[in-house]
């Protein structure tokens, strides 16, 4: 069946220059659809997550901690000039 599809429609298009011209014209334009038919690319992966270290769920004891530890090296500063 799809060889008389052929033999009856192409072959008198394939037999002069012009008519191939515009057959194979036709099949350039019409892979336009076939690559359109082929749907969307897959979206990229997501990157990764960042590491799970808040640095703000310690700050106010870290900030404290410092603030005793200055006043110390202050108070030892003192003790030595005295």
């Amino acid at each position: 069946m799809l060889e008389l599809f052929f033999s009856y429609i192409y072959q008198p298009l394939i037999d002069n220059m012009k008519n191939r011209k515009i057959l194979i014209l036709i099949l350039f334009l019409s892979m336009g659809y076939a690559s359109v038919a082929q749907g969307a690319t897959p979206p990229p992966p997501m990157p990764p997550p960042p590491p799970g270290l808040p640095i703000d769920g310690w700050l106010v004891p870290l900030f404290i901690l410092a603030f005793g530890y200055g006043a110390y090296k202050a108070f030892k500063l003192s003790q030595k000039t005295a």
